[in-house]
């Protein structure tokens, strides 16, 4: 069979969610492209993987690209990985994607775990419709960004970094109201998940007095 490539889920935290699937790849495949090595190394441990693994995250894969759609052509199956979650959605993963698609190779991306899809479930609100920002500018082009986002009739859902929180929920309630009701999610499926949905306001508050927030964060935030 033509070598391909393949996008493959890893958990947020809890190693049980990995699927039998993505096991059964990672220990098929002859290269695994990780965004952290380290992460991926313990992760292939747990599971008694000796895939070889090689680092491909967003400070080298403009340089790499190629030289890897090269391999896969030249017949080696090679599976993508990230630190968790699905590859392509905040992580590195679209550039390898796309150029494999443009040389016509199979590109074939397993279902798995997504950080903001349990979020938007578990926060209480309305899920039918949503808007996926991700990670906002940090500086050029955050405001506008804001402004767009508070006047959506529908759900909208970033990624946060922990020490930043509290700066991104006072300046949603700039935009949006304080009254405006949002959710923040984090250390999703691990030990000490937290899924609290209040007012932005309340939330400020709720966090802005903790000493520090640890964790991979997920805001939720309802539509206008």
């Amino acid at each position: 069979m033509t070598a391909r490539l393949y996008i493959v889920p890893t958990p947020l935290g809890n190693l049980e969610d990995i699927t039998l699937r993505a096991l059964r790849v990672l220990g098929e495949v002859q290269l695994i492209l990780a965004e952290d090595t380290r992460v991926t190394h313990k992760l292939l441990q747990h599971f008694q993987i000796a895939t070889p693994v090689k680092a491909y995250h967003a400070f080298n894969e403009h340089q790499s690209v190629d030289h890897f759609v090269a391999q896969i052509e030249a017949g080696t199956n090679i599976a993508l990985v990230s630190d968790a979650g699905t590859p392509g959605i905040s992580d590195p993963g679209f550039l390898l994607v796309r150029a494999c698609r443009e040389k016509g190779i199979v590109t074939e991306c397993l279902p798995g775990p997504t950080a903001f899809v349990p979020a938007l479930v578990a926060s209480g609100l309305p899920c039918d419709k949503f808007f996926f920002e991700g990670f906002l500018p940090h500086k050029k082009g955050r405001q506008t960004r804001l402004k767009i986002l508070s006047e959506l009739n529908h759900t909208f859902i970033l990624y946060e970094s922990p020490h930043r929180l509290v700066k991104c929920l006072e300046q949603l309630a700039e935009h949006c109201g304080p009254e405006r009701l949002a959710c923040v999610a984090r250390e999703l499926t691990k030990i000490h998940e937290e899924v609290r949905t209040d007012t932005l306001a309340d939330l400020i508050a709720h966090y802005g007095s903790q000493a520090k927030v640890r964790g991979e964060i997920v805001v939720v935030v309802s539509g206008r």
